[in-house]
């Protein structure tokens, strides 16, 4: 096993407590590292203060020599260089150090001479030593320390996380996941979570209603299919055989609808949006007339110019027969459709001067499969999808579709689509 694959396996925990710890005890050696010259640096310091106060001065001449009749200092020539251009000097010998700091004073007769002063540091190379020593041992402790709090802080903060996992482990359809009280992002995850857990019983219920529905509505036209053929073939009659056909064909062609209808609402309900281009709802409206197939009068009005909408051709095609076809099922005599462009948005209105739709039923006439007869299995009935699939399609595009009554007595429906800009 690759190391990446084995640390990725790791849990989470693990993986934050081993950087977390990893981090300071980097950080903490780097510092060990440091502290011989930190040390040095803070006991130079103090001796150079008690220098800069101290009144024991040697006094050499220019080479180093003693001008005072003292000992010799031991000095280098280099030391020497050093001090006379003001820069001390630190000289460590075995386990002790002597630090120099010095100055050129000019003679009465103008000779130079260098006054210095200096200062053992005794044991200074194992102050360093014990110094550095007890620095890596306080690194490694609090490391350890640091560890372990990360450890307990991540196992307290994902702990809410532990326990949605086991909620939703057991978690029953309808039920949510709890929702921590911190303010935390843990708690946006339980909502997020929670929210997709609506959608998905929503979804789902929407299927188990919609595979209902289907199944009852797809029985009626092959039960009655079936039940017509049977007929055909006990009475073998060339008449009746031909009666038989013309109402397999229309229930086919029922049937035929009521499938196309179904697969356009299953690709709908996917979420998949097509690309919106600019569609000229007279146009469609033309053509949709054209393609209706009625005895009824059907009246147009609309205006001259283009009235743009944002949507695809194929779902304002659908939309406008599905309007059409509706209207045409229920009407007496005439349909009138009307074209009313706006600024802001495009109205289509369908009138009829059929029955019309009773108002407690007029927001329900929308939703799949609702029919306002009460007699779903009459061959002049609709499959309670066409509507449904007009307010789908309208709605992902953000228009709206109602239902009202028209002046002529029967149904109006209405839609309305965003103007094109």
């Amino acid at each position: 096993m690759s190391p990446r694959r084995w640390w990725l396996r790791r849990t989470l925990r693990f993986r934050i407590t081993v950087v977390a710890t990893g981090v300071a005890l980097l950080c903490l050696l780097a510092f060990t590292l440091l502290a011989p010259r930190l040390i040095g640096l803070v006991q130079v310091s103090a001796v150079d203060a008690e220098l800069a106060r101290s009144g024991s001065v040697r006094v050499l001449d220019s080479a180093g020599a003693p001008m005072d009749g003292g000992p010799p200092t031991g000095l280098t020539t280099a030391d020497i260089r050093a001090l006379k251009s003001g820069e001390p000097v630190l000289r460590v010998d075995g386990a002790s150090a002597h630090r120099w700091t010095g100055r050129v004073v000019f003679a009465a007769d103008g000779t130079p001479r260098l006054h210095v002063a200096g200062h053992t540091l005794l044991g200074y190379r194992e102050a360093n030593r014990l110094g550095t020593r007890w620095l890596l041992l306080a690194a490694v402790l609090v490391a350890g320390l640091v560890g372990i709090a990360t450890w307990l802080s991540v196992r307290s903060s994902l702990r809410p996380v532990e326990r949605m996992r086991v909620a939703a482990a057991e978690l029953p359809r309808g039920r949510r996941l709890p929702v921590p009280a911190a303010r935390d992002e843990l708690q946006a995850l339980a909502v997020a979570l929670n929210a997709l857990l609506a959608r998905r019983d929503e979804a789902t219920e929407r299927l188990r209603r919609f595979t209902g529905d289907a199944a009852h509505e797809l029985r009626s036209p092959v039960t009655s299919v079936r039940a017509q053929a049977e007929v055909a073939v006990a009475h073998p009659d060339p008449d009746f055989s031909i009666e038989v056909l013309e109402s397999v064909v229309e229930e086919s062609q029922r049937l035929s609808a009521l499938v196309d209808a179904l697969l356009i609402l299953a690709r709908a309900d996917t979420g998949e949006l097509p690309r919106a281009e600019p569609v000229d709802l007279v146009l469609q409206v033309q053509a949709a007339v054209d393609r209706l197939d009625t005895d009824l009068l059907v009246q147009v009005a609309a205006p001259m110019s283009a009235c743009l909408i944002p949507a695809a051709r194929t779902e304002v095609e659908l939309v406008v027969d599905n309007l059409l076809r509706n209207a045409a099922r229920h009407a007496r005599t005439f349909i009138r459709i009307s074209v009313l462009p706006a600024a802001r948005e495009v109205r289509l209105v369908v009138d009829d001067d059929g029955h019309g739709i009773p108002e407690e039923h007029r927001r329900k006439v929308f939703d799949r499969f609702y029919r306002v007869e009460s007699d779903r299995g009459r061959a002049t009935g609709g499959s309670g999808l066409g509507l449904a699939l007009v307010a789908h399609l309208v709605e992902r595009r953000r228009g709206t579709v109602r239902a009202a009554e028209s002046p002529e007595g029967g149904a109006r429906l209405e839609v309305r689509w965003p103007a094109y800009r």
